[in-house]
């Protein structure tokens, strides 16, 4: 007997010391990312009760170098929606809404709105038109923001885009109306709803939805562009636009602990989770499932300003993580992938981030034009790096990937240059520059 208790306590040693290597590494890469300019933000690792995981890397105020910390707060964009479908699956559950409702029983001017369910909403299975990507007018709104009124009228002005139930089309529009009807049923403000029943339920300590500016003596977050030479604030945009599909603010402490409450059935029950994470064209309700091998995590990510968010679960392990950047320059999908090759012992071999001479970028610099898009780009040099800007955008970094090849991972463009020409790709279309 002593004989077995040695053995496995050596076991449970040489366990434990692996996974302190896998933390140190992941520590390790994330410090590199910021080295690198690359990445600011947060991460968490939970499992089951146990934190396993918890560091913050950067700034949350640049320009006086406050920096983040395990309870900067940062805003979570789409996850919110997994929240909002959270609270609709109680109300639901409480008798006071049934998903088969309609909601002309809120919106009768939206376009076919008795044929639209709750469900058709919760699932972006509605047919309406995402009023974020609707026109190129209303990027004005993301800053200045827009009334309820005004932005529910702009919404009844849009045609179906398909019959209801039909197909899947992520949209912003879904969630925003959930929101109005969490309101409508409870008369209170998604704020008060949020707060009585997921934060205060599960015990958050930093998750909130609020429609102040950034407050950074509450350890609230900016977002931030590199330029080659500094952390750039990126322009913060009203929050009421966002609302209830992308508005809340919060950590990955918190976020870990809200995934794992949802699936332990703290806040709805388990055949309500089972119907959340039945997954149909990419999406549940709130939820989507992402892959990592043969492990399938459920959660959401999530993008507003330049933060970009994503939080997952993995039922069989009882595993959370959340990753918060507040600097999207680098590929989120890659930063996961290689964290969660760290944690599970996997080879992830570090990003190299080559700065090339002066002679070789010389070339490559100034304005270009095109007949595929009315938007100059201007390509200009900062500290051995390209940096890109297009007319009215922020700038940009394009990290060098191979012979004439740079690209910006966040935003899924690739750059190719030819003499006094580039070839610019993004999500499958091609789009050809030539210097002025």
């Amino acid at each position: 007997m002593k004989k077995l208790l040695l053995i496995f306590t050596l076991l449970t040693a040489s366990l434990s010391f692996s996974q302190e290597e896998s933390i140190a590494k992941i520590d390790e890469f994330l410090n590199y990312l910021f080295e690198n300019d690359k990445f600011m933000g947060s991460l968490v690792i939970r499992k089951g009760d146990t934190i396993v995981f918890k560091n913050a890397y950067g700034f949350y105020e640049a320009n006086r170098g406050l920096r983040s910390n395990g309870n900067t707060k940062y805003k979570i964009g789409s996850v919110t929606k997994t929240f909002t479908a959270t609270m609709i699956m109680q109300l639901v559950e409480a008798k006071k809404l049934r998903l088969e409702t309609k909601i002309s029983r809120f919106f009768p001017k939206i376009a076919m709105a008795n044929y639209i369910s709750v469900n058709d909403l919760l699932q972006q299975r509605s047919g309406i038109m995402d009023y974020v990507n609707a026109d190129e007018t209303f990027k004005e709104k993301l800053i200045t923001g827009e009334s309820r009124e005004d932005l529910l009228e702009r919404i009844a002005d849009y045609e179906a885009i398909f019959e209801p139930g039909t197909k899947h089309m992520y949209s912003n529009t879904n969630y925003y109306l959930l929101g109005c009807i969490i309101e409508n049923i409870t008369k209170k403000s998604y704020a008060e709803n949020l707060k009585e029943l997921i934060v205060d339920k599960i015990g958050l300590k930093n998750t909130y939805y609020s429609t102040e500016k950034t407050d950074v003596s509450k350890r609230e977050s900016y977002s931030y562009l590199y330029n080659g030479t500094n952390w750039e604030q990126f322009p913060e945009w009203d929050n009421s636009i966002a609302f209830a599909s992308g508005g809340i603010t919060s950590t990955p402490d918190d976020l870990t602990l809200f995934i794992s409450s949802l699936f332990d059935g703290k806040l709805v029950t388990k055949s309500s989770v089972d119907q959340m994470k039945k997954i149909k064209d990419g999406y549940g309700m709130g939820l989507m499932q992402f892959p990592f091998g043969e492990r399938r995590f459920f959660g959401h990510n999530g993008k507003i300003e330049n933060f970009n968010a994503v939080v997952g679960y993995y039922p069989k392990e009882k595993l959370s993580i959340a990753l918060i950047s507040n600097a999207d320059v680098y590929n989120q999908n890659d930063i996961m992938l290689g964290i969660l090759s760290m944690y599970y012992k996997m080879p992830y071999p570090f990003p190299e981030f080559t700065k090339l001479d002066p002679e070789e970028i010389r070339p490559l610099l100034g304005v270009y034009s095109s007949n595929d898009l009315p938007l100059q780009i201007v390509v200009t040099e900062k500290n051995g790096e390209l940096i890109a800007q297009a007319t009215g955008q922020p700038p940009f970094p394009l990290t060098y990937f191979k012979d004439t090849t740079f690209v910006f991972q966040s935003a899924g463009v690739e750059i190719t240059f030819g003499v006094d020409s580039f070839v610019l790709k993004q999500a499958g279309a091609k789009y050809r520059y030539t210097k002025n």
